[in-house]
């Protein structure tokens, strides 16, 4: 394997943001513990001047290519350098779309970054972004009707940033924290319109979490925060207003914010047909 020690060059070549290839090429590279890939990203490649640099930069540190370029010339001259150091190099796009093509029987428009035009499903995007970082931890909870979703949960249940993902998403996204001792602010326990989800986690993952983050912060006084019994009873608090008021309950111990908000989703989904007319 053309590697050097626990390592290999993985390079990402896009005429766009990346953000496809990365994805897609992290996915893969998580399956495989021993080796690690080293990342070599270059986004917006679409001239001939720019694939120049690419292309001396992946003879210099050979390894696996990954691209997503649409203009043939380019594509072109990519492969055959691949070919000539004798390196692998797929396109990650290419058969799909010869696949779309081969079912629609139409060709592509052949227009780089289409996905990432100034449409209402972007605008969509931004109002949600707004939106979701004006109502982060409990803030502006006047608001809170307006969401499509709200998230709840004790510190360190990852609330926020699943809330911008979501947001990224185009949906509505705003958090409160849960803390006993504070009573919840009216506003939630009468919500219509958003779906509610409460976020959970066991007291050890919660300690081990809220331990980095005072670690992080220089803060070794606050020691409920950390405190097993006090964790716990939070986790008790939490579950039982959830029960209470009747909210979707999801454990987050072990999932990645992208899971979480996935699951997120599929509640949001479900709720969503469930409310569509016969």
């Amino acid at each position: 394997m053309p590697t050097t020690g626990n390592y290999f060059h993985l390079h990402l070549v896009s005429d766009s943001t990346g953000e496809t290839l990365i994805t897609v090429a992290r996915a893969v590279a998580a399956q495989y513990a021993n080796v690690t890939a080293v990342e070599h990203v270059y986004p917006l490649v679409r001239s001939q001047k720019q694939l120049d640099r690419v292309l001396d930069e992946i003879e210099e540190a050979p390894g696996i290519v990954l691209f997503t370029l649409l203009e043939k010339d380019l594509v072109s001259r990519l492969e055959t350098k691949c070919r000539d150091i004798n390196i692998p190099s797929l396109s990650i796009i290419g058969p799909v779309m010869q696949l779309f093509e081969a079912y629609l029987g139409a060709a592509t428009t052949g227009r780089v970054g289409a996905q990432h035009v100034l449409n209402a499903e972007y605008f969509k995007r931004i109002d949600a972004l707004n939106y979701t970082m004006i109502h982060d931890d409990g803030q502006h909870v006047e608001g809170l009707e307006d969401a499509d979703i709200v998230l709840v949960g004790v510190s360190r249940t990852s609330k926020t940033p699943t809330s911008i993902y979501l947001a990224n998403r185009g949906i509505r996204t705003a958090n409160v924290p849960l803390v006993p001792g504070i009573p919840l602010p009216h506003q939630l326990e009468t919500l219509k319109k958003p779906l509610v989800v409460s976020l959970h986690a066991t007291p050890e993952r919660l300690i081990q979490v809220r331990q980095n983050r005072l670690l992080s912060m220089g803060d070794t006084s606050n020691d409920d925060y950390i405190d097993r019994q006090s964790v716990a009873d939070e986790v008790a608090y939490a579950r039982k207003l959830s029960a209470r008021f009747g909210w979707a309950q999801l454990d987050v111990t072990r999932r990645s914010i992208e899971e979480t908000a996935a699951a997120i989703l599929k509640l949001f989904t479900d709720r969503q047909r469930q409310r569509l007319p016969e």
